[in-house]
């Protein structure tokens, strides 16, 4: 299941979570964005129970894409331990944001 972040859960859902998270930095006015929506649900089914896939609104979430430097939407962060792993940013193929995970 895709989850929505905010603010207030970002911390306990993916800095203290142990499993890798891939978090969707996003903007609901933003047309790549929205072609990601369909990917990110996807990846979110696949693995479920391996890995968490979660959604951050860059407007309702300004602090967040401040701290992580969110320049252009969208932007997938890949988190582990607390972590940045690695980052992409733009639409890409759901088998690019599979295989990192």
């Amino acid at each position: 299941m895709l989850l929505h972040l905010t603010e207030k859960d970002f911390d306990k859902e993916v800095l203290q979570n142990d499993s890798p998270v891939l978090v969707d930095f996003s903007a609901t006015w933003c047309g790549p964005c929205q072609m990601m929506g369909p990917v990110m649900e996807q990846l979110a089914a696949e693995f479920e129970g391996k890995a968490k896939v979660a959604k951050v609104d860059i407007d309702e979430c300004a602090n967040l894409a401040a701290k992580y430097g969110i320049m252009s939407v969208p932007s997938m962060i890949f988190f582990k331990n607390g972590q940045i792993q690695d980052q992409v940013v733009g639409a890409v193929p759901g088998e690019h944001l599979s295989e990192k995970l």
